[in-house]
């Protein structure tokens, strides 16, 4: 019997064969979502599954993720990701999603289902499942939240969380102060590895004595000197323990008159000119049957300081400008045209209502009064005293603008920083309270520092070679109040801070040591917050100083303004047109669209016959002279001069968004040019210095280490010199993720938010059936 040989099988398998150990299998490691914890920072409430809304008409694009509240921020952690740009600045406290508590202005919750939306306080109870959160920010950002696939009781403990914590109910619940304890301070009150929280700083904090000393030799104030009575803050807790008095003043006079003035905040030097005059502020005198006497007393402490013994003239702040809530009800109303109304049915009446909001008119007031002062002071050489009730609000406005008008190291990064600490921070102005960190009292919230930081912009923007410093740096300053970690922006006074900061530490047994309270950083070390690749940001390419230094003939040399003619637009106008510049009687319109060419054609028949005051000649030969960049400078305050600050106000509004637009493209040729300039000086430096057996080792072309100050470099690899794709008028910020005003409810969010006090009327929404 024959065997049969097996087939050869002929089927052939293009499939892989089929792993049945599954443990050998590799598996694709899963990321945790897990927030980034601060030292002292720690997690209250989380919930999964949430969608963060980035379209503002469908959920395309939107992010996946988990929502996080802990003790100082609330932190979307996401797998997904933005379309990563290489303009965006990362803060190094804060995630590219989180949004710290102190920025949160309210927070409101909303159910589709029952069609019910509801304002959250502190410890206010909850009694509907919310499909919805929408967090409303003091920086203008509106950040929505669906909760579709959440679990509705870890969302509704998340949104209660996170209105409980982002309004504490004391100063000592801030996270500053549990940050500063882990951070600096260990078991045995020794400075973490060795860190000293503001240390290092090229600038004065004028907490001790020997930084006014300076300040007094900087300005040649020789008729002025340190006291000392307020140490310990024994005398007025919100004046500074060291200030600067009138050489002729005895303390022993100082102590028998402060019981007179209001808060007993005595006189306060600010600044002196070269040629004596003295600015000083002070606050109201409380006892009318002391008024004469103490003024002629102060006026003439001030008169002996001055080599001429000129005259010392008194403004009244409280009578001359506008009131903190004034100031308030104008930026609720920019906030209100710039970020709540939808473009599409703003824009027609969009300058009516701006010019409604009085905004830009409030900050011509300041910028016009301040430079009444300064003619005062540079013009009739006399000294000037900013009188206020309390001293705290707005003669810190006005004092700063003076200053900053008049000397150009206030012009400067550390000389603009140095000018804030001392006639904000240790003047005393309140920032707890201006702020409404504790959002307890909506009455004493006001932007007098934004309404300050607008006037800065609004100078800047006239004469951009004169400041060191950018709009951006502006723009970041103004967002770093609402990081409760530094104590720039965390306080009422010092005073507050050393009583909080004693008392936080006996609580939580943080041993002192030699020091008196903790010691929170100041705002100004920016490497807290960002890389010195972002901090570049800060610099401005067209800043001409003292120092700066131009080629000439091959040679490197010092900076020297030549009398050239840098005219502005106001120069060449009429002489007599010029002075409705300063014309008492005139108020800040923005001229409308149809109304624009009748309010600049002015009536020569009545311009001729109006007087020429002292003021207005000094303001007509200042403008009919160059520009002195190192030297006084006068804002130009007739309307068509003043704008509104398109990157703070309108950063984050997509519509408002220009690509490749705005003045970042002038920003970014020029820092090339800048960067450039820098380059070609280091090489002639070499080629100077260099000898010649060093000469044929060392090359312009050899690579250099990179010390430029300019954001956008010369010649590099990823740099084009046209203008990058990615570049918009937000920079260096993005409305994307930040800004989602979609309808709530079939509801145009617009009618919704109609009559709202600050954000949402928690009047109106209290009447829902919760």
């Amino acid at each position: 019997m024959f065997s049969v040989k097996p087939l050869k099988p002929t089927f052939k398998s293009y499939l892989l064969p089929v792993q049945t150990d599954l443990k050998k299998t590799p598996q694709p490691p899963i990321k945790k979502l897990e927030a980034k914890l601060l030292p002292g920072e720690i997690v209250v409430n989380e919930v999964s599954f949430v969608r963060k809304c980035i379209g503002a008409d469908s959920s395309h694009g939107d992010l996946w993720g988990k929502l996080i509240c802990t003790n100082f921020k609330v932190s979307f952690i996401t797998h997904d990701a933005l379309p990563k740009q290489r303009f965006q600045v990362a803060n190094r406290l804060l995630g590219e999603h989180d949004v710290p508590l102190a920025c949160v202005e309210q927070v409101v919750t909303v159910n589709d289902a029952k069609g019910k939306q509801k304002v959250l306080c502190s410890n206010q109870k909850l009694k509907f499942n919310p499909t919805e959160l929408i967090l409303y920010c003091k920086d203008f950002r509106i950040i929505r939240f669906r909760f579709d696939e959440a679990g509705p009781q870890s969302a509704k403990k998340v949104c209660l969380a996170i209105a409980h914590y982002s309004q504490p109910a004391d100063p000592q619940l801030l996270f500053g102060f549990e940050y500063i304890g882990k951070q600096y301070y260990g078991s045995l009150g020794e400075q973490v590895n060795g860190v000293d929280p503001g240390g290092g700083l090229q600038m004065p904090l004028f907490d001790r004595p020997s930084e006014w000393d300076r300040e007094i030799k900087r300005t040649g104030a020789a008729e002025w000197r340190v006291c000392s009575i307020n140490e310990g803050y024994v005398v007025s807790p919100s004046l500074p323990e060291y200030f600067v008095v009138p050489v002729s003043l005895a303390d022993q006079d100082l102590k028998q008159y402060l019981c007179f003035f209001t808060a007993h905040r005595i006189p306060l030097w600010c600044w002196n000119h070269p040629n004596g005059s003295a600015l000083v502020r002070m606050a109201s005198i409380s006892d009318p049957l002391q008024q004469r006497k103490l003024d002629q007393r102060i006026c003439s402490a001030i008169t002996k300081s001055h080599p001429q013994r000129s005259d010392v003239l008194k403004s009244d702040l409280d009578k001359n400008l506008p009131n903190i809530q004034d100031i308030q009800a104008a930026f609720v109303k920019v906030r209100q045209i710039c970020v709540i109304e939808p473009f599409e049915e703003s824009e027609e009446k969009w300058l009516s209502s701006m010019e409604s909001s009085r905004w830009l008119e409030y900050v011509r007031a300041f910028l016009k009064h301040s430079a009444e002062v300064v003619y005062l002071l540079e013009g009739k050489h006399v000294s000037v005293i900013l009188q206020e009730e309390e001293d705290r609000d707005l003669s810190c406005v006005v004092s700063s603008l003076v200053q900053l008008m008049l000397d150009p190291h206030f012009r400067s990064l550390t000389g603009f920083q140095s000018l804030v600490q001392k006639e904000w921070v240790m003047a005393g102005h309140r920032f707890l309270h201006r702020c409404n960190h504790l959002k307890k009292n909506d009455k004493e919230e006001s932007p007098l520092f934004q309404l300050f930081l607008d006037c800065v912009w609004q100078i800047i923007n006239q004469y951009p070679a004169a400041f060191e410093f950018t709009e951006t740096y502006l723009t970041v300053l103004s967002d770093s109040m609402w990081i409760p970690v530094f104590s720039t922006f965390l306080f009422n006074c010092p005073q507050q801070r050393t009583e909080n900061s004693m008392d936080f530490a006996k609580s939580k047994c943080i041993p002192m040591g030699e020091e008196k309270a903790l010691r929170f950083p100041p705002v100004w070390d920016w490497s807290q917050q960002f890389t010195p690749k972002d901090q570049a940001l800060f610099n401005n390419p067209m800043y001409v100083g003292k120092g700066a230094t131009c080629v000439q003939n091959g040679t490197v040399k010092s900076f020297r303004r030549t009398k050239k003619n840098y005219s502005s637009t106001l120069r060449g106008m009429p002489s007599s047109l010029r002075n409705i510049l300063m014309d008492g009687h005139d108020s800040l319109t923005l001229s409308r669209r149809n109304s624009l060419v009748p309010r600049l054609k002015p009536d020569f028949s009545q311009i001729r016959e109006v007087v020429e005051s002292p003021t207005e000649r000094f303001f007509r030969d200042w403008v009919s002279r160059p520009a002195d960049l190192q030297g006084m400078l006068i804002p130009q305050l007739l309307p068509s001069h003043l704008a509104l600050w398109r990157l703070y106000f309108l950063r984050w509004v997509p519509e408002a968004s220009i690509p490749k637009g705005g003045p970042v493209t002038a920003y970014h040729k020029l820092s090339q040019l800048a960067d450039e300039v820098e380059k070609l000086q280091s090489q002639l430096r070499q080629y100077k210095g260099a000898t010649p057996a060093s000469t044929t080792t060392s090359t312009p072309s050899a690579p250099q280490s990179d010390h430029s100050r300019m954001y956008f470099k010369a010649g590099s690899t990823h740099e084009s010199s046209s203008t990058p794709e990615y570049l918009s008028s937000s920079f260096p910020f993005s409305p994307v993720g930040n800004m989602c005003r979609r309808s709530i409810l079939g509801t145009p969010l617009s009618k919704f938010l109609n009559g709202a006090k600050i954000w949402l009327s928690t009047e109106t929404l209290a009447n829902e059936a919760l």
